[in-house]
């Protein structure tokens, strides 16, 4: 008997890559997923006179949309000239990077905030023929009509995640309405990438069956709206043996030591979203603090008490590539 097994990978898109997927139609007997190919200048990843590129099966999971045997199997791309990765494969440097730095021994949980809208671009929850609900207050983590907007969306994917094996951990409403979050995690960087990706892709999925599109935009509605981030949770070994957060504290220096780099490569629109106002701290300045969410990065309160833990770099766009983003983590602290 058949199965199907839906292919997913990540695209050349500028600013911002997207999501693309096509579905292959295994026989029982497969023992690992094959590699596949695709058409690179359809998704701005070849040229037509060359445009064949490699699905190479990094992550394989169970389908919880069509049940049954079937799969949803995550891949990097490779050229086809030579199978070496793609210049838009950045899971294969996080890769790189992983296997460099394992005896630092760093895991991340990553909060992905996201923005239900309507077709016409317009935010869940915001008035049909244009205006604005009441004010930031009311909706973020709240419950009831004229707060909370897109919950059967919210629910439907929390249960795929779940019966996928992704490492999802939590959920809730945020601070703009029909704005929402999960997290991902602790796990290590391939892991909370992949699983991250593979939610993303199951949320936008779910999402097609109630006509809601799902939007990562850092700043999806102008105005005294809260963006919309990715908050970066990190802990080395170090950090988690700590004593009076000396490695915690050498690990916010480290990474606010390469402002700019991180800066650059925490996804499209940074600038928009990281104004100092929002609960955010201005992307040109550096800074972090024990409970302090104006700040480059928090150190919760629990870290603070304890003297050991982790901290949450708050930077990050919704719109991040989490394999850069945690790349870019795991090389400051840890040299290299």
């Amino acid at each position: 008997m058949a199965f199907q097994a839906e292919y997913i990978w990540i695209d050349g898109v500028k600013p911002t890559p997207t999501l693309r997927n096509k579905t292959k139609i295994l026989d029982d007997g497969v023992k690992e997923m094959p590699i596949w190919g695709f058409d690179g200048s359809s998704t701005e990843q070849a040229t037509g006179e060359n445009s064949d590129c490699v699905l190479q099966p990094v992550f394989t999971c169970p389908d919880p949309i069509r049940g049954g045997k079937n799969v949803l199997v995550l891949c990097e791309v490779l050229n086809a000239s030579d199978m070496l990765p793609h210049p838009t494969n950045t899971r294969a440097l996080a890769r790189i990077a992983s296997e460099r730095h394992a005896e630092a021994e760093m895991i991340y949980g990553i909060e992905q905030e996201y923005t239900m809208l309507k077709p016409d671009g317009t935010p869940l929850g915001f008035p049909s023929g244009g205006g604005f609900p009441a004010p930031q207050g009311p909706y973020y983590c709240g419950v009831g009509i004229g707060r909370i907007v897109g919950r059967e969306v919210v629910e439907e994917h929390t249960q795929a995640c779940l019966d996928a094996g992704l490492a999802i951990s939590g959920t809730n409403a945020e601070v703009m309405p029909g704005q929402w979050e999960f997290q991902i995690g602790p796990v290590d960087a391939l892991a909370v990438s992949d699983h991250l990706t593979v939610a993303r892709w199951l949320l936008h999925r779910i999402a097609e069956d109630y006509d809601v599109v799902i939007s990562f935009a850092a700043k999806p509605q102008k105005g005294d709206w809260n963006g919309a981030g990715a908050h970066t949770n990190f802990s080395t070994r170090a950090m988690r043996e700590d004593t009076d957060m000396i490695a915690i504290k050498a690990a916010c220096e480290a990474i606010g030591r390469r402002l700019d780099e991180h800066v650059s490569n925490y996804g499209d629109g940074i600038k928009d979203r990281l104004t100092g106002a929002h609960e955010t701290a201005p992307w040109s300045q550096f800074s972090y603090g024990v409970s302090h969410r104006g700040a480059s990065i928090r150190i919760p309160w629990q870290v603070g008490k304890e003297g050991k833990g982790y901290a949450e770099d708050r930077r990050p766009n919704a719109n991040m590539d989490p394999y850069t983003v945690t790349r870019l983590i795991l090389e400051s602290v840890c040299g290299g």
